[in-house]
């Protein structure tokens, strides 16, 4: 038997900017994407705290250090910027590793330029 799991968590993002006409997407600082343990182009769901949307896109890796979270594409319509949003990714374990499973997850802060490591 195999499970889908959450990988990866960040929570606390703040969307810092939105492109209508892009081919869609997610820009994430690559200090997150690293921190996070998420890869550029993995497959994430986008929560939005402030209206509860929930988006599936894939990461592209934004420039260290800057913060920026940026929805593109049709899914900027359900983001504004200075809206909170957590970023789930997932994977598919089997039930031997299901058993001791722990996802990673993150915090961030200051507009996303505090990176907390939640245990």
């Amino acid at each position: 038997m195999f499970y889908i799991m959450c990988k990866s968590k960040i929570s606390n993002g703040v969307v810092t900017g939105k492109e209508l006409y892009y081919q869609g997407s997610i820009k994430i600082d690559m200090d997150i994407i690293e921190k996070s343990g998420m890869v550029p182009g993995e497959m994430v769901d986008v929560l939005n705290v402030n209206n509860g949307a929930r988006i599936t896109t894939y990461i592209i890796p934004g420039e260290s250090g800057s913060g920026e979270i940026s929805l593109n594409g049709p899914a900027s319509r359900f983001f504004e910027i200075g809206d909170n949003i957590i970023v789930l990714s997932s994977c598919i374990i089997d039930e031997k590793e299901a058993k001791d499973w722990k996802k990673k997850s993150i915090r961030l802060k200051d507009n996303n330029k505090t990176i907390e490591l939640v245990e």
